[in-house]
């Protein structure tokens, strides 16, 4: 099978523990990407304005499958916005405001929003992930299309109160976590997979056409699709367990070895 499509998460799986990636090595391999007509896309739960930051030089030319799915932008273009109803997002705000405990961002097409009040330090951590991000006195004073919200909660009860969105919210949103107590609550249905098969429908890429790297809960949907589904070394165990093959770690430049790989016909691309 060809690779035809790349897809990498961020943090914990393309960048280093750093937050940085070797930019004179991709750009190489970049280049050959270019010349075998392999589309490469940002696949993360983090803000688009955030993760262009990255790749402003190949905008023009990458997609990004950005908020978990819900925001699809390629080659500078808009492809997919997704959208909760007004009472969808009041009733999920209603819910949680009577969870104790928990720190939220709002997230839309424009940027996030986060109450003021909330605890700086946290605000503080967010901007890293979150670009456009506006303090609002009241949730009722964003004017914008809402499709996730990002919660940060304590690490060792995360996955009971993933239990209690499934019990009480299934129907509007599903929790996916990204480890170190964040979970993100996205439209049901509305995962990174489902933003990578817009992106293939546009060129004409098979399942088994593509590679996806990453490493923690909110990439496991797309690991197990993949023809070429990658966790990293350093990947949670439901992600490994989710993908057919595993990188080396993020602090080895996992992501750019594999590519390698790709390029020159290692197995198991040969």
């Amino acid at each position: 099978m060809a690779v035809k499509l790349i897809a990498v998460d961020m943090d914990g799986t393309f960048l280093n523990p750093q937050h940085e990636y070797n930019k004179a090595r991709f750009g190489e391999q970049y280049q050959q990407l270019l010349q075998r007509d392999i589309k490469f896309v940002v696949a993360s739960g983090n803000q688009y304005y955030q993760l262009k930051s990255f790749f402003d030089d190949l905008d023009t030319q990458i997609a990004y499958v950005a908020e978990g799915g819900g925001y699809v932008v390629d080659k500078e273009q808009e492809i997919y916005c997704g959208k909760l109803e007004p009472e969808q997002v009041t009733q999920v705000l209603e819910w949680i405001s009577r969870t104790p405990g928990i720190d939220t961002i709002v997230c839309g097409r424009k940027g996030a929003y986060v109450l003021s009040g909330t605890d700086e330090d946290f605000i503080s951590r967010m901007r890293r992930y979150y670009h456009r991000l506006t303090k609002v006195h009241q949730y009722k004073e964003i004017d914008d299309t809402i499709f996730k919200f990002a919660l940060s909660y304590v690490e060792d009860d995360v996955y009971p109160l993933m239990s209690e969105v499934n019990a009480n919210l299934g129907g509007i949103v599903a929790p996916v976590t990204s480890g170190h107590g964040s979970v993100d609550l996205i439209i049901s249905g509305n995962h990174k997979a489902c933003g990578l098969q817009k992106i293939q429908q546009i060129y004409g890429i098979r399942d088994d056409e593509v590679l996806a790297f990453g490493d923690s809960g909110n990439d496991l949907e797309m690991l197990s699709y993949a023809g070429y589904g990658f966790a990293m070394e350093n990947a949670s165990a439901p992600a490994k367990a989710a993908a057919k093959y595993v990188a080396p770690s993020n602090r080895d430049e996992g992501v750019l070895k594999v590519i390698d790989d790709v390029l020159n016909g290692r197995a198991p691309f040969a």
